[in-house]
């Protein structure tokens, strides 16, 4: 099984991190066991909130040998997926909801030799990418209505979560599931067993007393639970 379900990987995401030390927080992350680093891009518009664009991105992309994700939360994915393939992303996801040309925004993308992925909102139904799952490296799935860190998980996330796997096992597709939002110490193990292998957390490293062990807890935690669901899966 361990060959359609990919490791779990951690990847902190800049959401919550200090803007001030981000050069510190990142070396700290990568050096105490993160896979990648999460950049949830935001318009305003799409979702309640701005953050940062690719010019950061571009900005740390010296500065560590992580694998960048860049989550475009914005009305327009078309005119950001350039800018931010040029400023570093190793993977661009792009959300459901926010493309009318899905299927060539994601060939768009995969034409520039970055992997691709597509993101759902929590009120949006897995049907709405079936069509896609053969075309995408990862599917991510929003844990809580996005726009915002720190918010509780929605507890109907898991259970789409394990949908969604079962789908791609059915279809002996070893696609990443990943969660981001309401990510905790205390359910990340849960979250796991359900499916989802590229573990997405802001408040839950960044706004602990200690980062380095904060990363090392979730990562032992997310290795811990996969080698349990792994186990399960293959009774």
């Amino acid at each position: 099984m361990q060959d359609l379900v990919p490791p779990p990987k951690l990847a902190p995401s800049l959401l919550s991190a200090d803007f001030r030390n981000l050069g510190e927080q990142i070396r700290k992350v990568e050096s105490s066991g993160a896979d990648m680093l999460h950049f949830d891009i935001m318009d305003g518009h799409f979702v309640p909130n701005i953050t940062f664009g690719p010019l950061v991105m571009r900005w740390l992309r010296g500065e560590t040998s992580l694998i960048f994700t860049a989550h475009l939360m914005v009305d327009n994915p078309e005119s950001v997926i350039e800018p931010v393939i040029d400023s570093g992303a190793d993977i661009v996801i792009v959300h459901v909801e926010s493309s009318s040309n899905l299927y060539r925004l994601i060939q768009s993308i995969k034409d520039r030799g970055i992997k691709a992925g597509v993101a759902l909102n929590p009120a949006t139904p897995l049907s709405s990418l079936t069509y896609l799952l053969e075309d995408v490296d990862m599917i991510l799935i929003m844990g809580v209505d996005p726009g915002f860190g720190g918010q509780k998980l929605i507890p109907s996330t898991l259970k789409k979560i394990a949908k969604l796997r079962k789908i791609l096992l059915r279809r002996r597709l070893p696609k990443d599931i990943a969660i981001d939002g309401g990510v905790t110490h205390d359910n990340v193990d849960t979250i796991v067993k359900a499916g989802a292998n590229v573990i997405i957390a802001g408040t839950a490293i960044f706004d602990q007393n200690s980062i380095e062990e904060a990363t090392r807890s979730l990562k032992k935690r997310c290795l811990e639970a996969y080698d349990e669901y792994i186990s399960r899966l293959s009774r």
